[in-house]
Formats: structure tokens, sequence, C-alpha cells
């Protein structure tokens, strides 16, 4: 069995070592500003608790000589007394540099302290279990305040996805957004479904890798038995919602509009949330689902929002448009979408229908043709008239 503890110093060393820790700790700083250009740079309050990190340092490790039977504790009470915010300002590599320039300073200036070689001996040995607990101290240190941080970011997060679905003032909203490295200008969409596990850090490394493939910014959370996703960007082409719809779970995904900012990314959980409960009524929905797309499921749930956007981009474009027009739609949708028989209902050519349903489709971007796009228009022409019957229109 190997014994782990140094040969025993002598009592006149060990004062000596005493004596010389104050100038040990105060000369590794000097030698760190001549050799490190960016801790010259530091502000002299942190360069003040790297001080205080190498006096405790240099007086624990005197301390561990002094007593032989106490563990090495010297790195990590360093690191514990060590300001909380010191891994923010001095990074894992620039704290590695720091320790070998200290290491260095020591194995020089600490044998000329021995009173005799064997003691020399103690003392380099002593060095060398010094440069391995202290790396192992910082590692350690340094990945308790990763995973400190990393736990606090994701309770912020949790927050500002909530935020969002809740409507909070915008301010805070985008202070805590910000905090999280999201930039306020960025486009926004929210989408909706069933998480995949019941894992949350599996659910989102999932959701972070796939937004990663697509260098595309994220904020998640996951409410009870739902994922709520706030994917960054532009969605013109459909491709980012649809990679990112496959980190979901089974069942329906709902992407809502896309916003210009977090600002407004309210409206598109809103509109999200309201087609996610209605997506039922529809089996067929592709996935990821537009929430623009279930307006007549989301109205015939009761969704007022729905119901106005109906009204407002098909019923009243129609209405506009002149009343042969809009019974020209009617026509069309009431004999089942037979052109002749729209044309003998209506008294004019075929091509006049023709013409007409072109126009109608400018207009709303729907397709009477369609089965799915006449079920809209069937759905928007009912609410548009119950709107105008209640004198909402």
């Amino acid at each position: 069995m190997v014994d782990d503890h140094p040969a025993p110093l002598s009592p006149t060393t060990l004062r000596e070592l005493q004596r010389a820790s104050g100038e040990l700790a105060t000369s590794s700083v000097a030698e760190m500003e001549r050799r490190l250009p960016w801790f010259r740079r530091m502000p002299a309050d942190q360069r003040a608790s790297v001080l205080l990190l190498i006096q405790n340092g240099v007086a624990g490790f005197v301390s561990w000589l002094h007593d032989p039977d106490q563990a090495i504790r010297l790195t990590a009470d360093a690191f514990r007394s060590a300001p909380k915010d010191i891994a923010r300002w001095v990074s894992l590599r620039q704290t590695v540099e720091l320790v070998r320039i200290a290491l260095e300073l020591f194995e020089r200036q600490l044998p000329g302290l021995a009173a005799d070689d064997a003691e020399r001996a103690v003392l380099t040995e002593g060095v060398l279990r010094y440069g391995r607990e202290i790396a192992f101290s910082a590692a350690t240190s340094y990945a308790a305040a990763a995973e400190a941080r990393g736990a606090w970011d994701a309770r912020l997060e949790a927050l500002v996805v909530d935020g969002i679905v809740r409507g909070d003032a915008e301010e805070s909203l985008l202070s805590r957004a910000t905090a999280l490295g999201w930039d306020p200008a960025e486009e926004a969409t929210v989408l909706v479904g069933n998480p995949p596990s019941d894992d949350p850090p599996a659910v989102v490394f999932e959701v972070r890798s796939r937004a990663a493939r697509l260098g595309r910014p994220v904020l998640l959370s996951v409410q009870g038995s739902r994922l709520v996703v706030v994917l960054g960007g532009e969605t013109a082409d459909g491709t980012a919602p649809a990679r990112i719809a496959e980190a979901f779970g089974p069942g329906a995904v709902v992407a809502g509009p896309t916003v210009a900012t977090l600002a407004e990314a309210h409206r598109s959980a809103s509109d999200a949330l309201s087609g996610l409960r209605a997506v039922v009524g529809w089996p067929a929905a592709p996935r990821p689902v537009r929430s623009l797309d279930l307006l007549p499921e989301r109205a015939l749930a009761g969704d007022p929002e729905a119901e106005w956007q109906l009204v407002d981009r098909v019923a009243r474009p129609l209405e506009d448009a002149g009343g042969a027009l809009l019974d020209t739609v009617d026509g069309f949708l009431e004999v089942g979408g037979v052109l002749e028989a729209c044309a003998r209902r209506l008294f004019v050519h075929p091509n006049t229908v023709r013409y007409r349903l072109r126009r109608a489709t400018e207009l709303t971007g729907l397709n009477p043709n369609d089965a799915r796009d006449a079920l809209v228009l069937r759905v928007a022409l009912s609410v548009g008239r119950l709107a105008r019957a209640r004198g909402l229109w």
C-alpha cells in the first residue's frame, strides 16, 4: 500500500514556508500580470479576487504540509472561498493558465526553502500533488458552476415561454429573453404539441439539436402534457417548422403565425393553442399544421378570433367584390362543385363561372374546387352571415 503522506518537514522549514506564503502569492500574481495580457486588462477588484484565491491555496498547502493526516483540501477550500461569480469572468482555459504559472513559480521557489535534499524532494512531490488536486478541484468547480447556470437558464427559459403563453408585459418578457441570448427583433413562430418523452432533459436535447442543425434559435418549455417551442427566424418555405415538428411526440403539431418580434409571440401562441384544441376535428391534418389552416375547426370550437379571421379573410373580401362573385361561390358550393350545374343555376356561361371562381381564389387564397378549401369557404360564409345577423359586421 502506497503512503500518500509526505515525509515530515522540520519546524524551521515549516516556519519558513509560513512566512513565505504571502510573498509566493504576490509573486504569482506579478508573474501572471507579466505573462498574460488578458490578466493585465482585468479590473483591479477581479485581480484582487485571484490573489485571494492563490493566498488561500498557498495557506492550505502549507497547512497540509504541517499536518499530513488531514486531506488535501487546499484547492477545494480556495475555490469555495472565491467570489461566487469568478467563473463568469475567468474561463476554465484561463484558470488553467493561471494555475500553470503559479505552479511553475512554486517549483522554482519552494525547494530553496528546504533544509536538505530530503526536504527538497518532499516539497517537489507536494507541488506535483498540489497541481493534480487543483486541476480536479478547478474542473469540479467549473462543472458545478456550469450546471447551476444551466439550471438557472432552464428556469428562466420556462418563465419566458410561460410569459409568451400568458401574454405577459413586453418589457419583462424581452429582458428575460435577452438574458438568454435571444435577439428581440428576431421573427418568432410558436409550435405546440406532445413532448416526445417524460424526460425533460431528453426533450430539450432533441429540440435543441434539431434547431442547431437548422441554425435557428429556440425557446422551449414542457407544460404538463404539451411541449411549447418558440422558433426564431422566417418560416415562409415551411422547412424549419417541419424539421422542429420531428422533435415532438406522436399526435398533431400546430404552428401559430410567424410574428415580427418576440413581443408579438403571444398572438402566435394563442392561435397555436387554439388550433391544438381544435385539430381533432381534422383527422387528416398535416404535421405540422398551421393554425390558420384550422380556422373552420377553431370557429366551430368557439374561438372568436378564428371567427373574426374567417370574416376578415374570406367573407368580407367576397362581399366587397360584388354580389355576383359571392353568389357564384355560394351557388358552386351548393351544387357540390359541379361547374355546369352552377352555370345553369345562375343562368350564365360556364366560362363566366370559371372566371369568377378564379377571381375568388385570388381574393381569398382558397380554391373552391379543392375539397378542404371548399369547406373553409362554406364555414366562412356561414360565420359571416351569423356575425352580420348579430350586428357584429
